[in-house]
This record gives C-alpha cells, structure tokens and sequence, in this order.
C-alpha cells in the first residue's frame, strides 16, 4: 500500500505537468510581422499590400490596440528615455541608426534587448534606455543599456525619429502605411492582430 501511496502522487504531477505542456503551447501562437498599405477596411478585417507585394487580410480582435506612428525631432532622445533603434552593424561594433522611434512612458520596457531585424539585410533591432547622449562628428553618439547589456549607437541627422501616440480605429484607412508587430497566427491560418501601428499624415513607419 505504501508503494501505491507513494507512486500516486508522482503520477498526478506528471500528468499535471503534460496537460499544463499542452495547454501552454495551444495558448501560444506563432506570430508574423507585417508591413504594407492598407488596401481596404471590412470591419474588423484589413485588406493589405505588404512590403513584398503579398496581399493579407488581418483581423483586428475588438479591443485593438491602434498607435499612430509620427513624425519628431532628434532633441525627444533625452537621458532616461526608452527608444527603440533600428540599425545596421559596423566594423567597430557600433550600430548606425537607420531609424529610432521613442516609446511613451507607459510602455517603458517594451521588448528590451537587442536581435536581429528585418527591416533590411542584416539590421537589427535595440530597444533599451538611453544612458547618455553626446553630439559627434557623424551625428549624435547615443549609448543605451538594457538588461543584457549595452550598445553605442550613431544616428546621422537625416535618421528619421519617431513616437507612438495612442490613437483609434480613424488611423486605420485605405492608403495608410502599417506595421504590425506581431500578428498572431491561428491554427486555420488566419491572421489576428490586437495592435496595429499607422503611419500618421503619409508617414511610413520607418521600423
């Protein structure tokens, strides 16, 4: 009777343990980052051209999220702000900024570290906390620190800036300009988005 008092509970937890597996994996589903035109707006389906000429339909869930994505100056990077810079590597290990967008306060951590990007062949991805900020040569030398680590970071004057405000479904028309982070997609392969972010007056989301 011991050994079957003792063998019990060990069985419980591993059967615990597999259906906690498989509930975890049916809850997370792999996601697509999408970036395109707004072709048109059915509801809460969005028609659009992507960035490599496929056309997708994405539904937005009822509580989307919508940011508009738009235009600010290189000065908003102050010490302490949190930004998220896309950039290419060079020889010395720097990062040159082919764009940098700041996040609100409210989403201070977003994301944090540095990986891989596909915004071009070989860029990357920063989002981390700007420690210090000196005018260089070549632009303003930006040093960030995240978690793991951090990056020296150079953004030329032409680097486009941007920041996200918290908007509504008015952004999201036919000719606007999106990126979409992370659309989640659903086991009978449909696409689900529950933030979109729209460029705001023309504006193409450098990211």
């Amino acid at each position: 009777m011991s050994k079957l008092n003792n063998w019990m509970p060990r069985a419980v937890v591993a059967a615990f343990a597999v259906v906690s597996i498989v509930s975890v994996s049916a809850q997370t589903a792999p996601t697509v980052r999408i970036r395109g035109t707004i072709e048109s707006v059915d509801g809460n389906t969005l028609a659009i051209k992507t960035r490599e000429g496929a056309d997708v339909k994405v539904n937005m869930t009822d509580n989307v999220a919508v940011f508009a994505v738009v235009k600010t100056s290189l000065s908003e990077i102050k010490d302490g702000s949190y930004i998220g810079v896309t950039g290419m590597p060079e020889p010395d290990g720097t990062q040159k900024a082919i764009a940098v967008h700041i996040f609100p306060e409210n989403q201070r951590g977003a994301a944090e570290g540095f990986r891989p990007w596909d915004a071009r062949a070989n860029s990357t991805m920063t989002n981390a906390t700007v420690a210090q900020t000196v005018k260089g040569t070549d632009g303003q030398n930006i040093t960030v620190k995240y978690k793991d680590g951090e990056k020296k970071v150079v953004v030329p004057p032409d680097t486009p800036i941007v920041t996200f405000v918290a908007s509504d479904k008015s952004e999201i028309k036919p000719g606007a300009k999106l990126i979409i982070f992370g659309a989640a997609k659903k086991e009978d392969g449909t696409l689900e988005a529950n933030r979109v972010n729209v460029g705001r007056d023309g504006i193409t989301p450098p990211m």
